[in-house]
């Protein structure tokens, strides 16, 4: 199961790119995360906490990521697994930026239906929110 949403910013990725990092910050453009960090900062393997703003907060890792192009961070509790995509593809002048998640896990029947309907909510206003911050860096 996955959920997934996309928006062209008027802006290069490197300015996407650069606010994803600020994991401390995420809140600042995610209307659904009230908090999250990374303990040793954007780097493969890093862990830390992501804490919705509807639910508990569970340890999230960055599992993969390409400078300027794309990361995954996993979030999970006992028996369900979710995985957060974030890519940015060129196009135009501006990036195209794609999120998704999907979910897996024995659990998983237990939450899907009620993180797929809040993430399918959520997902248009979080990019809404990241492109507005984005372009307002973008003459910076």
């Amino acid at each position: 199961m996955a959920v997934e949403e996309s928006i062209v910013i008027e802006s290069p990725a490197s300015v996407v790119y650069e606010i994803y990092k600020d994991v401390e910050h995420w809140c600042d453009w995610d209307p659904d995360t009230k908090s999250s960090y990374l303990s040793n900062g954007f780097q493969l393997g890093s862990r830390g906490r992501i804490v919705p703003t509807k639910g508990m907060g569970v340890p999230m890792e960055l599992t993969a990521f390409v400078e300027n192009r794309s990361f995954t961070v996993k979030a999970w509790i006992p028996g369900f697994v979710m995985w957060f995509d974030h890519e940015l593809k060129a196009v135009g002048s501006g990036t195209e930026v794609v999120h998704r998640a999907r979910f897996d896990g024995v659990l998983s029947f237990l939450f899907v239906a009620k993180l797929t309907r809040q993430i399918r909510e959520g997902l248009p206003h979080t990019l809404q929110s990241l492109k507005t911050l984005a372009e307002s860096r973008r003459t910076r």
